[in-house]
């Protein structure tokens, strides 16, 4: 599908549309430092295949999205409120009065923000390696160090040593039970790489506008919308804890544990998890290899 450009102010947003268009509205919000291609084109098949109409988009500084200038870690360029504006923005240019929400991770943490701020927008909520608000608490500090250490490094020159440097810095990521798969993850950075060769310093940006979000847990009380609490067993950056807070706080929420998995999206559980969204869609009874909790 061709890409598609939504407007916040003069934040400008691309999105892409996902298959058939006729199904019910689902907007992915991908987490920081990540472009919407992270979002595989395989899980996105498995939810259109569910009766979703899919739409990915790039967060700002991200991808083929507006590049914002300034801002530092003590007084950010934008605030995370900024953020879930513009998924409301890319809301508004497809003409959707509602829509599912999947955020992953950070992007779940701004899809939490779109449901307390705009509950009308959000038919339901779902999350995958989340979190409500970055605390220390909530994530586990050595593996965000050797995955910083990996992303950080210089990569060799050139398309080829990105993709090799990406993969890298995705392995510490996954675990033993659903190891990398690195086809994927070299194709989605081959794909990143050739959207934007340059990435600049946006991922520190938008960090620093989660860091200074604070804490949402307070306050997901008020969340109205169904919700999915999607986690890994065995996610080497994001504690169980995080988890099963916003699973305690949000009212009916559903936290689906899954054995084993890391802090990603496996190819081998893609069925399963769309399997869930539907039943949260729905309301019905999901068929999961995962275990509620």
């Amino acid at each position: 599908m061709p890409i598609e450009f939504a407007r916040n102010g003069e934040v400008k947003l691309a999105y892409e549309r996902m298959g058939a268009q006729d199904g019910e509205p689902l907007l992915l919000i991908a987490g920081t430092a990540l472009q919407m291609v992270a979002w595989a084109d395989g899980l996105c098949a498995e939810l259109g295949a569910r009766g979703f109409a899919v739409v990915r988009y790039d967060n700002r500084d991200s991808g083929l999205s507006s590049q914002v200038r300034g801002g530092s870690r003590r007084r950010p360029a934008y605030t995370l409120d900024d953020m879930a504006d513009d998924a409301v923005a890319v809301m508004d240019a497809l003409g959707w009065e509602g829509a599912h929400l999947f955020g992953a991770a950070a992007g779940g943490t701004i899809a939490q923000l779109v449901a307390l701020r705009r509950p009308h927008r959000v038919r339901t909520l779902a999350l995958a390696a989340s979190y409500a608000g970055w605390r220390l608490g909530r994530m586990r500090p050595g593996a965000i160090l050797r995955m910083l250490a990996k992303g950080l490094r210089r990569p060799a020159p050139g398309r080829e040593g990105y993709a090799r440097g990406f993969v890298e810095a995705v392995r510490p990521l996954t675990s033993a039970d659903h190891p990398l798969d690195e086809e994927l993850w070299r194709e989605i950075a081959l794909t990143m790489f050739d959207r934007c060769p340059e990435p600049g310093p946006g991922s520190m940006r938008q960090a620093a506008a989660l860091q200074a979000a604070g804490d949402l847990l307070p306050r997901l009380g008020g969340v109205t919308a169904p919700t999915l609490v999607i986690h890994g067993e065995a996610d080497p950056m994001v504690r169980l804890r995080a988890a099963r807070e916003i699973a305690g706080a949000v009212p009916g929420a559903r936290l689906v544990l899954y054995p084993g998995m890391g802090h990603d999206l496996p190819r081998g559980l893609w069925p399963s998890i769309a399997d869930e969204l539907r039943a949260l869609a729905t309301g019905s009874a999901p068929s999961s290899r995962g275990s509620a909790a």
